[in-house]
């Protein structure tokens, strides 16, 4: 595709990011506070020119409070934000070279597509000839250009939503803003949708915050990830160190299915319970822990023929009972207690071919690698 539009962009934001690349976002210690509630709190982002950065976590985390302090329609009540050296913490929106794409769409229902697209190029003035090639470019490149004189009320929601991303990328800003643009589309349309924001984010190399509390479209969309709870940084890494080394038991859970297995702290990276013994990748200091290992980590084997609660080597073994089976499209989960410690396992439904009944019993073993140690309250 011939892209026309945000040439000034892709000027400043050519190539792509690596490791040790220098920010061209930066938040330093950003909080917002109302009265004694502080909505967020000591917030620092570093986002390296051209990257696609998630901000993730469940409702009333501060992931949209931080999105907005950035567009400058919230004013932080301490810490700067920065854009390519420049501190704009005090600036206003349309000062920043920012584009916003809001969870609702925000389009005018009276506006044609085209007007709507336009809308940001009449506040600068733009001449009308090159307003028109601007708002062209932007449609094909959100695969829209035959339905500039239509309604908003006249497009499906997939339109819509790809009409409000054209008309923040006409301005050709320097940052594109999303908050939650997928969140009121259907599943088959938030993978189509995926797909083409990744694709248009990497073809114009634009430095991109991404607001959702969906983990699938973290994990398949963005370079890193911010995982927020209760307005603060629980951890920032790529998606496989989010998914495979959480930093913390809310990560664990909150990105991806997971086991969580409580006991005690009897050795160096071991965990005693009900059931027996596991081993784990990582240890602490405390005493009360809990293990976590992925439901699609764990191998299921029927003819129950264990070495005993602890195998030797590099894997965990242990013996449960299978309570049910549930059938979910794509993969079985299998649900078994051992010694009253519940426990799933999941396979690939075209592999699960032997599924057997409630009280079968078998040997679930899995990687020492797989599991990880954290501490727990008392």
């Amino acid at each position: 595709m011939n892209i026309k539009i945000c040439e000034a962009s892709l000027a400043q934001q050519s190539g792509r990011s690596s490791i040790g690349a220098s920010p061209y976002l930066r938040l330093d210690k950003v909080a917002k506070r109302y009265g004694s509630f502080e909505a967020v709190t000591d917030f620092d982002l570093e986002v390296p020119r051209g990257d696609l950065v998630a901000l993730l976590g469940p409702s009333g985390c501060g992931k949209t409070t931080t999105l907005r302090m950035i567009a400058g329609l919230i004013t932080p009540s301490s810490g700067t934000i920065r854009v390519a050296d420049t501190d704009v913490t005090n600036l206003p929106p349309h000062r920043r070279d920012m584009g916003l794409v809001f969870q609702s769409y925000a389009l005018f229902p009276h506006m044609s597509v085209a007007r709507n697209v336009a809308f940001g190029l009449d506040v600068r003035s733009v001449p009308d000839q090159e307003k028109r090639r601007q708002v062209a470019a932007a449609l094909d490149l959100v695969q829209l250009g035959k339905l500039a004189d239509r309604r908003p009320r006249e497009l499906s929601g997939g339109q819509q939503q790809r009409v409000a991303l054209a008309r923040a990328l006409v301005i050709q800003p320097s940052i594109l803003l999303l908050d939650e643009p997928l969140s009121n589309l259907d599943a088959k349309l938030r993978d189509e949708m995926r797909t083409q924001i990744r694709d248009i984010q990497q073809e114009l190399r634009i430095t991109t915050v991404f607001v959702t509390h969906d983990q699938v479209e973290a994990l398949s969309m963005c370079d890193s990830i911010v995982v927020m709870n209760g307005g603060h940084i629980e951890q920032i890494g790529t998606p496989y160190q989010i998914y495979e080394q959480p930093a913390s038991p809310f990560v664990a859970s909150f990105v991806g299915r997971t086991n969580r297995i409580s006991g005690r702290r009897t050795d160096s990276n071991r965990l005693d319970f009900a059931a027996g013994a596991i081993r784990t990748a990582t240890d602490v200091a405390e005493t009360n822990v809990e293990a976590m290992v992925r439901p699609h980590r764990i191998a299921v084997s029927w003819t129950n023929k264990g070495s005993g609660p602890l195998l030797p080597g590099d894997r965990n073994s242990l013996q449960a009972k299978l309570q049910r089976v549930t059938f979910v499209g794509d993969m079985i989960q299998f649900h078994f207690d051992a010694n009253g410690v519940g426990l799933v396992a999941e396979q690939s439904s075209i592999q699960a071919h032997d599924i057997r009944e409630p009280g079968t019993e078998a040997t679930l073993s899995w990687a020492v690698s797989d599991t990880r140690m954290f501490g727990r309250a008392e």
